[in-house]
């Protein structure tokens, strides 16, 4: 049953999407977990731009602040739905009826985060071509681009048999499958110092 998600679908989906939201708006014409995965994607792409307005030399302190404020927004939608992928995953999994077998073994890495390092190797891929598409640029600089860009291509492939593996061994109950919560303190106001006692301050006035 582990063909319902194919993986090569979701290369394709990052690598299509990446190219489309430069030229149009963002849009999310998936269905089931692969529209969750270009959810997921679309926070990966956001992110990253931020980041690019980050590094500016021409940004200045506000615009530095703004970005850093979008930057954890980003970040933390990117973690949610990464969550949200292996959730969906338990749930075919429960649909199935799937349990793992007895000495299924576990992996560090869930199939979410995975999804999630190929979305950023397809950002990179992307940027790493408009690279190589400079003819601004020296020799030197597009032979290091190439050579960059052979190695993210065989890194994605890398990742994308990993994932298809562990979908294999998940579907055959041969791996255990559990959701990761990032618990990521800095946007919680109860367990972020600064924001507790921000408001604790705030409420005393």
């Amino acid at each position: 049953a582990w063909h319902m998600i194919n993986v090569q679908e979701i290369v394709s989906l990052h690598r299509d999407t990446v190219a489309r939201w430069h030229t149009h708006p963002i849009a999310n014409g998936y269905e089931g977990i692969l529209e969750l995965i270009c959810q997921q994607h679309q926070f990966n792409f956001q992110l990253w731009h931020e980041e690019d307005k980050a590094r500016s030399p021409d940004a200045d302190d506000a615009v530095i602040a703004n970005v850093k404020r979008a930057i954890d927004k980003f970040n933390q939608q990117r973690n949610d739905w990464i969550e949200k992928v292996d959730d969906r995953i338990t749930e075919m999994l429960e649909q199935k009826n799937i349990s793992p077998s007895p000495d299924a073994r576990l992996n560090s890495e869930t199939p979410g985060s995975i999804v999630d390092r190929m979305s950023i190797m397809a950002l990179r891929i992307y940027h790493m071509d408009e690279q190589a598409e400079r003819t601004d640029a020296t020799p030197e600089h597009l032979e290091k681009v190439q050579n960059r860009m052979a190695i993210c291509l065989m890194q994605l492939d890398d990742l994308a048999a990993c994932l298809n593996q562990l979908l294999e061994d998940i579907f055959a109950g041969r791996y255990r499958h559990r959701t990761y919560r990032q618990m990521k303190m800095y946007n919680d106001p109860t367990l972020n110092p600064y924001l507790y006692k921000a408001k604790n301050r705030t409420a005393a006035v």
